[in-house]
Protein backbone atom coordinates (compact mmCIF):
# COMPACT_ATOMS: atom_id res chain seq x y z
CA UNK A 1 0.00 0.00 0.00
CA UNK A 2 1.11 3.62 -1.37
CA UNK A 3 2.51 5.31 2.03
CA UNK A 4 3.06 9.03 1.96
CA UNK A 5 5.47 10.13 4.97
CA UNK A 6 6.15 13.70 6.01
CA UNK A 7 9.74 14.62 8.02
CA UNK A 8 12.23 17.05 8.57
CA UNK A 9 16.14 17.01 7.77
CA UNK A 10 18.82 19.10 9.16
CA UNK A 11 20.26 21.17 6.08
CA UNK A 12 23.55 20.39 7.49
CA UNK A 13 23.09 16.60 6.56
CA UNK A 14 21.08 17.69 3.19
CA UNK A 15 21.08 20.98 0.47
CA UNK A 16 22.32 24.48 0.45
CA UNK A 17 23.35 24.44 3.85
CA UNK A 18 25.83 27.22 3.44
CA UNK A 19 23.26 29.16 1.62
CA UNK A 20 20.95 29.07 4.29
CA UNK A 21 23.71 29.87 6.90
CA UNK A 22 24.72 33.10 4.67
CA UNK A 23 20.79 34.52 3.80
CA UNK A 24 18.84 32.86 6.60
CA UNK A 25 15.59 34.41 5.95
CA UNK A 26 15.77 33.02 2.19
CA UNK A 27 12.82 29.78 1.95
CA UNK A 28 13.13 27.57 -0.47
CA UNK A 29 10.51 25.40 -2.10
CA UNK A 30 10.87 22.32 -4.55
CA UNK A 31 8.63 22.52 -7.96
CA UNK A 32 10.49 19.01 -8.79
CA UNK A 33 13.41 16.53 -8.33
CA UNK A 34 14.86 14.31 -10.65
CA UNK A 35 17.76 11.78 -10.03
CA UNK A 36 20.51 13.21 -11.91
CA UNK A 37 23.69 10.71 -10.87
CA UNK A 38 24.39 7.89 -9.06
CA UNK A 39 25.46 10.80 -5.82
CA UNK A 40 23.52 14.24 -7.51
CA UNK A 41 20.26 14.84 -7.96
CA UNK A 42 18.51 18.03 -9.78
CA UNK A 43 15.99 20.11 -8.09
CA UNK A 44 13.56 22.98 -9.96
CA UNK A 45 14.19 25.29 -7.13
CA UNK A 46 11.88 28.40 -5.87
CA UNK A 47 13.34 30.94 -3.65
CA UNK A 48 11.71 33.39 -2.08
CA UNK A 49 12.17 36.33 0.72
CA UNK A 50 15.76 37.08 -0.66
CA UNK A 51 17.89 39.31 -2.85
CA UNK A 52 18.90 37.67 -6.04
CA UNK A 53 22.39 38.88 -5.89
CA UNK A 54 22.89 37.81 -2.28
CA UNK A 55 21.28 34.65 -3.07
CA UNK A 56 23.70 33.47 -5.97
CA UNK A 57 26.76 34.95 -4.44
CA UNK A 58 25.87 32.43 -1.77
CA UNK A 59 25.43 29.28 -4.00
CA UNK A 60 28.82 30.58 -5.33
CA UNK A 61 30.09 29.30 -1.92
CA UNK A 62 28.04 26.73 -1.11
CA UNK A 63 29.79 22.82 -2.22
CA UNK A 64 26.36 20.94 -2.30
CA UNK A 65 25.65 22.75 -5.41
CA UNK A 66 26.60 22.54 -9.02
CA UNK A 67 25.70 24.26 -12.27
CA UNK A 68 22.85 27.10 -11.21
CA UNK A 69 20.72 28.51 -13.61
CA UNK A 70 18.21 31.12 -13.40
CA UNK A 71 15.01 30.19 -15.41
CA UNK A 72 12.85 32.61 -14.16
CA UNK A 73 12.71 36.25 -12.21
CA UNK A 74 9.34 37.60 -10.66
CA UNK A 75 10.94 40.44 -8.76
CA UNK A 76 10.33 38.77 -5.45
CA UNK A 77 10.63 34.84 -6.55
CA UNK A 78 13.04 33.13 -8.43
CA UNK A 79 12.94 29.80 -10.25
CA UNK A 80 16.49 27.78 -10.98
CA UNK A 81 17.54 24.83 -11.95
CA UNK A 82 20.64 23.48 -9.88
CA UNK A 83 22.68 20.07 -9.38
CA UNK A 84 22.76 19.18 -5.86
CA UNK A 85 26.30 17.17 -5.24
CA UNK A 86 26.71 16.64 -1.60
CA UNK A 87 25.30 15.80 1.16
CA UNK A 88 21.86 14.33 -0.63
CA UNK A 89 22.58 10.56 0.20
CA UNK A 90 19.13 9.91 1.66
CA UNK A 91 17.45 11.83 -1.27
CA UNK A 92 19.29 9.57 -3.65
CA UNK A 93 18.30 6.62 -1.81
CA UNK A 94 14.94 7.64 -1.52
CA UNK A 95 14.26 7.63 -5.15
CA UNK A 96 16.54 4.57 -6.22
CA UNK A 97 16.46 2.75 -3.36
CA UNK A 98 13.09 3.46 -1.93
CA UNK A 99 11.70 4.27 -5.41
CA UNK A 100 10.21 7.32 -3.91
CA UNK A 101 8.51 10.09 -5.42
CA UNK A 102 9.22 13.36 -3.85
CA UNK A 103 5.68 15.53 -3.63
CA UNK A 104 6.62 18.59 -1.68
CA UNK A 105 10.43 19.87 -0.50
CA UNK A 106 10.73 22.79 1.62
CA UNK A 107 13.94 24.35 2.77
CA UNK A 108 14.28 27.18 5.60
CA UNK A 109 16.84 28.22 8.40
CA UNK A 110 18.27 24.85 9.67
CA UNK A 111 16.42 22.23 8.16
CA UNK A 112 14.52 20.60 5.24
CA UNK A 113 10.97 19.54 4.96
CA UNK A 114 9.61 16.52 3.25
CA UNK A 115 6.65 15.24 2.05
CA UNK A 116 7.53 11.48 0.72
CA UNK A 117 5.70 8.58 -1.58
CA UNK A 118 6.48 5.84 -1.07
CA UNK A 119 5.25 2.12 -3.30
CA UNK A 120 4.88 0.67 -0.15
CA UNK A 121 5.38 0.97 3.45
CA UNK A 122 8.45 -1.88 3.18
CA UNK A 123 9.98 0.86 0.64
CA UNK A 124 9.92 2.96 3.48
CA UNK A 125 11.15 0.88 6.45
CA UNK A 126 13.87 0.40 3.91
CA UNK A 127 14.84 4.27 3.69
CA UNK A 128 14.55 4.13 7.87
CA UNK A 129 16.98 0.97 7.78
CA UNK A 130 19.35 3.32 5.02
CA UNK A 131 19.52 6.47 7.55
CA UNK A 132 20.38 4.34 10.62
CA UNK A 133 23.05 2.39 8.50
CA UNK A 134 24.52 5.92 7.58
CA UNK A 135 23.88 8.32 10.55
CA UNK A 136 21.43 9.92 8.53
CA UNK A 137 18.26 11.60 10.43
CA UNK A 138 14.93 12.20 9.22
CA UNK A 139 12.23 13.43 11.76
CA UNK A 140 8.85 11.93 10.80
CA UNK A 141 6.19 14.23 11.59
CA UNK A 142 3.41 11.80 9.94
CA UNK A 143 3.20 8.82 8.12
CA UNK A 144 -0.58 7.75 5.61
CA UNK A 145 -1.14 4.99 4.74
CA UNK A 146 -3.32 5.71 1.21
CA UNK A 147 -6.37 2.60 1.70
CA UNK A 148 -7.62 3.30 -2.07
CA UNK A 149 -9.82 5.58 -1.09
CA UNK A 150 -9.24 9.69 -2.46
CA UNK A 151 -9.71 10.83 0.94
CA UNK A 152 -6.29 8.89 2.38
CA UNK A 153 -4.51 11.08 -0.42
CA UNK A 154 -5.62 15.04 1.13
CA UNK A 155 -6.15 13.35 4.95
CA UNK A 156 -9.38 13.75 5.25
CA UNK A 157 -11.73 11.35 6.51
CA UNK A 158 -14.21 9.85 4.16
CA UNK A 159 -16.60 12.15 5.86
CA UNK A 160 -14.68 15.20 5.12
CA UNK A 161 -14.14 13.72 1.42
CA UNK A 162 -17.89 13.65 0.88
CA UNK A 163 -19.17 16.63 2.74
CA UNK A 164 -16.29 18.50 0.56
CA UNK A 165 -17.08 17.37 -2.71
CA UNK A 166 -20.99 17.38 -2.39
CA UNK A 167 -20.47 20.95 -1.39
CA UNK A 168 -18.35 21.90 -4.59
CA UNK A 169 -20.32 20.21 -6.61
CA UNK A 170 -23.70 21.58 -5.92
CA UNK A 171 -22.99 25.05 -5.57
CA UNK A 172 -21.89 26.27 -1.40
CA UNK A 173 -19.48 28.04 -2.47
CA UNK A 174 -20.59 29.66 -5.75
CA UNK A 175 -20.81 33.12 -5.72
CA UNK A 176 -23.67 34.12 -5.12
CA UNK A 177 -24.18 30.41 -3.11
CA UNK A 178 -26.23 28.24 -4.81
CA UNK A 179 -27.54 25.73 -1.95
CA UNK A 180 -27.18 26.26 1.53
CA UNK A 181 -25.74 24.26 4.28
CA UNK A 182 -29.51 23.13 5.18
CA UNK A 183 -30.14 21.88 1.81
CA UNK A 184 -26.71 19.94 1.45
CA UNK A 185 -27.19 18.28 5.54
CA UNK A 186 -30.24 17.10 4.40
CA UNK A 187 -29.05 15.66 1.45
CA UNK A 188 -26.46 13.32 3.72
CA UNK A 189 -29.02 12.93 6.47
CA UNK A 190 -27.27 14.72 9.26
CA UNK A 191 -27.39 18.18 10.76
CA UNK A 192 -26.22 21.36 9.77
CA UNK A 193 -23.94 21.62 12.74
CA UNK A 194 -22.43 17.76 12.02
CA UNK A 195 -22.00 19.15 7.96
CA UNK A 196 -20.32 22.45 9.34
CA UNK A 197 -17.93 20.93 11.40
CA UNK A 198 -17.02 18.75 8.80
CA UNK A 199 -16.23 21.14 6.22
CA UNK A 200 -14.52 22.95 8.19
CA UNK A 201 -12.34 20.39 9.90
CA UNK A 202 -12.08 18.72 6.18
CA UNK A 203 -10.81 22.11 4.83
CA UNK A 204 -8.23 22.97 7.71
CA UNK A 205 -7.07 19.71 6.93
CA UNK A 206 -6.68 20.24 3.48
CA UNK A 207 -4.81 23.59 3.94
CA UNK A 208 -2.26 21.91 6.09
CA UNK A 209 -1.82 19.27 3.77
CA UNK A 210 -1.26 21.09 0.67
CA UNK A 211 -0.35 24.73 1.94
CA UNK A 212 1.28 24.64 5.05
CA UNK A 213 3.49 21.88 4.79
CA UNK A 214 7.01 23.41 5.75
CA UNK A 215 5.87 26.94 6.31
CA UNK A 216 6.09 28.42 10.19
CA UNK A 217 2.41 27.70 10.35
CA UNK A 218 2.66 23.48 10.49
Amino acid sequence: MATIVTGTIPAEEFALVHTLEKEPDTRFECERIIKSGEDAVMPLLWARNVDRLALEDAFDGDSTVDRVRLLADFDDEYLYRMDWVDHVQLLVGMLTNGEATILDAYGKREEWCLRVMFPTRDKFSETHDFCAEHGLTFDIDSIRELDGQPAGRFGLTEGQYDALVLAAREGYYSVPQERTLEDLSDELGITHQALSERLHRGTEALVEDTLLVGTDST
